[in-house]
């Protein structure tokens, strides 16, 4: 995506300093959603008023109907977002920007874009067809992996237009609830499924015939392509699949494809194929190595909570060495070692532990699991220093940096940063440092996001501010001043000393 496509997408040409993407974009969730249903012919158009000049806009809708785009998970009183939090924003707009932003960013920013995504708001009052930010915020959730939260959000809302259940029936997929689905789309008349889904719910429900039937059917009219029959007759004959040579590998696979690789012997390994996917790995049918690539994945992109990653990676002990197991095998003698309060033990593990969970970027999991308990440990030495830099990227960053006095001139910028005071006694400690400390002291935002902000356009600000950061966690120092500045601006001051503690603490620039 080209800067001016970003920028435009971002605020519909309104902030002009926004930064470029990166030049190689991983596959969204709208590039290998299955084609689960088919168009069922034009839909009535909405009712139109033919405004007053000078009036403002109209809308009309049903009584009783529920506008799809205020669905979410988190009331305003949980998510500490103002239902008006969209103003008035255009919807498409804004549905571009959301589906623009990119998942490999610090944790802190995609915390806060996930809170975004699952918070129930009003629409954007600037106008454009509802639904179409509801399906942006499905698809970030997607590309982010978190299925579980996609799941209940798509439920929330209603799998019954054509476009959601598309993408209830891919998650469904994924977490091994296909019957369910199945089941769905047979009860559901206003969904049309296309013809691969069609066969692959009939045998899943057993009637062999109609789906092979259905198989030549879809042939003689031409709604199965070629390579779709190649793997269709497999999963119907498994007599088929065992005597013929393996298929070709799709370069796309949706997860319908997916699923009927998976049985018919020939499956796809997850970990080329976008994060989503991972979550297949996690039933308990899949292997254990297979078990924590793929919950070390969901990790990264804070889909899974840091308590599910501990549970797999100590399922059992490692029976190799190398690569993967010496990290488990680290996690596993420092997590005994914690379990055991012995100082001694948790001095010698907590180092190999360490580094480990650096080279897997997966510090803020690991952190969130042991950072408050090894603080209060009290350890001596560089062992409490490393304990202490630990516990500034749990929840817990603030209490834990009252209750600390600063052994170098860095613990003391750090500790400026948690408590949210004035950094501007501290000794400079580099380029970075400066950079977050103009961004504590609110710099000036520049007319972009000043009047996103005065025109009540809150969400676009914070989207300007994700991304600001996103990019400056890549080696742009002055979009981290502006990024922290906004986000503070705009009251999210956790995120924003998360951000930057994560900043200083992380590997994760340039």
């Amino acid at each position: 995506m080209s800067t001016s496509a970003r920028t435009a997408a971002l605020v519909a040409g309104a902030l002009a300093w926004a930064a470029p993407a990166l030049a190689e974009r991983p596959l969204s969730a709208i590039d290998w959603l299955s084609d689960s249903v088919a168009a069922t012919g034009p839909r009535k158009p909405p009712p139109t008023i033919t405004p007053v000049p000078g009036a403002e806009p109209i809308t009309v809708m049903p009584l009783g109907t529920t506008l799809l785009d205020a669905v979410g998970l988190l009331p305003p009183q949980v998510s500490g977002l103002p239902r008006t939090f969209w103003g008035p924003g255009e919807t498409q707009a804004i549905a571009r920007a959301v589906r623009a932003e990119r998942v490999d960013t610090l944790p802190a920013v995609q915390a806060l874009l996930v809170k975004l995504l699952l918070a129930e708001l009003d629409p954007p009052t600037g106008g454009g067809p509802d639904g179409q930010l509801l399906l942006a915020r499905l698809d970030k959730l997607l590309d982010l992996g978190a299925l579980d939260q996609a799941q209940a959000l798509v439920e929330r809302a209603g799998p019954t237009a054509p476009s959601l259940f598309r993408r209830w029936f891919d998650i469904s997929l994924l977490t091994g609830q296909e019957d369910r689905a199945c089941s769905a789309m047979r009860a559901n008349p206003g969904i049309a499924p296309t013809f691969p889904a069609r066969i692959f719910c009939l045998a899943r429900g057993g009637d062999w015939n109609a789906a092979a039937l259905t198989l030549e059917t879809g042939l003689a009219l031409g709604f199965v392509k070629p390579e779709e029959d190649a793997l269709l007759a497999r999963f119907l004959d498994p007599a088929l699949a065992e005597e013929s040579e393996a298929l070709r590998l799709p370069t796309r696979p949706s997860p319908l494809i997916f699923r009927m690789r998976e049985a018919i012997g020939e499956p796809l390994s997850t970990t080329t194929l976008p994060v989503a996917f991972a979550r297949a790995d996690m039933r308990p049918t899949a292997g254990w190595k297979a078990r924590i690539e793929a919950a070390e994945r969901l990790a990264r992109t804070g889909a899974l909570a840091p308590n599910e990653l501990l549970g797999v990676w100590t399922e059992r002990k490692p029976a190799a060495s190398g690569g993967l197991w010496d990290r488990v095998a680290a996690l596993q003698a420092f997590d005994l070692a914690i379990l055991s309060g012995e100082p001694e033990a948790v001095t010698e593990t907590l180092a190999p532990a360490w580094k480990a969970m650096a080279s897997a970027e997966l510090e803020v999991p690991f952190a969130q699991l042991y950072g408050p308990q090894l603080v209060r440990m009290n350890l001596p030495g560089a062992t409490g220093a490393l304990a202490f830099r630990i516990g500034l990227l749990s929840d817990e960053y603030e209490a834990l940096a009252q209750g600390r006095e600063p052994q170098t001139n860095e613990e003391a910028f750090l500790i400026g940063i948690a408590r949210g005071g004035d950094l501007q006694g501290v000794p400079p400690l580099g380029s970075l440092a400066a950079a977050l400390r103009d961004g504590f002291d609110r710099p000036g935002l520049g007319t972009g996001p000043s009047r996103l902000i005065e025109e009540g356009r809150l969400g676009e600000a914070v989207l300007a501010a994700i991304d600001l950061l996103t990019d400056g966690a890549q080696g742009d120092i002055l979009d981290v001043t502006r990024g922290l500045g906004l986000l503070r601006r705009l009251g999210l001051e956790d995120a924003a000393r998360k951000s930057a503690l994560q900043l200083m603490l992380l590997e994760r620039r340039g």
